[in-house]
């Protein structure tokens, strides 16, 4: 699971973090696009080439995404592979570790 932080505009139009993290799995990830992009799992099925069955066991988190698999949904949702396989990356805690 990643987290993912979102920042907000305080009245005076400042950015301040966010007062909630959200865990999100890299299935999550891939719904989330899905949805955003009004796709059903048939419609990305017939986009992707890949079985609304395993589009299904993916979100759920039953079958790993792997990288094959993440450039097919990534072509076929049109967004970078990172964004399904790391949701949540911090460039900044990342590079301080």
């Amino acid at each position: 699971m990643s987290r993912l932080t979102t920042t907000g505009r305080s009245r005076r139009g400042e950015f301040r973090n966010a007062s909630r993290t959200v865990e999100v799995s890299v299935g999550e990830s891939v719904r989330i696009v899905r949805e955003l992009q009004e796709l059903s799992q048939n419609q990305l099925a017939a986009l992707s080439g890949i079985p609304q069955s395993t589009i299904s066991a993916i979100e759920n988190d039953r079958v790993n995404l792997g990288v094959e698999r993440a450039k097919v949904l990534a072509r076929a949702l049109r967004v970078h592979p990172a964004v399904l396989v790391f949701p949540g990356w911090n460039v900044e805690e990342e590079s301080a570790a």
